[in-house]
């Protein structure tokens, strides 16, 4: 069975800094119609920075969204077109004043597909060398370290429910037990 949606009309409902919002009528694969609402985002990255004393670099957040603080691996959108390794070590750098001498893809996330088109882009940082930290301006984060497996140990038991630090995390956990 083709379980292709085909776009019958979009209607752009809302158009901000981050995100745009399309209204869309969709064809069914049964011929039938459905609406559809679409979050155009530009994607972004999350970036795990382990040290060699085993210990990783978190930043803690408010997220307005959900009314508290979260704690994070250092992260942000794309700027566009931007290609995501120079968006890793651009939020790295500006998040926590680290930069790696050795950068690991761990591949690409769908944050909601149900409804977003964000695309997250993990990444695992090593060999590091510790700079001034320079948030952007509307940004206000503590930077806490702790060792590795306290950050899986808070994954796991649901602590820390940030997609992208728990998927991150868990890709890093099964690429070091190999």
């Amino acid at each position: 069975m083709d379980l292709t949606e085909r776009t019958i009309t979009s209607e752009t409902v809302f158009q901000g800094k981050i995100v745009t919002l399309l209204l869309d009528q969709a064809q069914l694969p049964n011929g039938k119609t459905a609406e559809r609402e679409v979050v155009l985002h530009p994607g972004g990255v999350a970036v795990l920075a382990l040290d060699q004393d085993g210990k990783v670099t978190l930043v803690q957040q408010y997220r307005y969204p959900f009314h508290q603080v979260l704690l994070e691996l250092p992260a942000g959108k794309l700027d566009g077109a931007e290609d995501h390794r120079l968006a890793a070590v651009r939020e790295l750098s500006e998040e926590t004043g680290l930069e790696a001498g050795e950068l690991t893809y761990l591949g690409c996330l769908l944050a909601s597909p149900g409804f977003c088109t964000e695309r997250l882009h993990m990444y695992l940082a090593r060999d590091l060398r510790r700079r001034a930290s320079h948030p952007d301006e509307d940004e206000f984060l503590n930077v806490i370290t702790m060792p590795f497996e306290e950050l899986v140990r808070q994954v796991m038991d649901g602590t820390i429910e940030d997609a992208k630090t728990v998927a991150t995390t868990l890709k890093v956990k099964a690429l070091l037990d190999l």
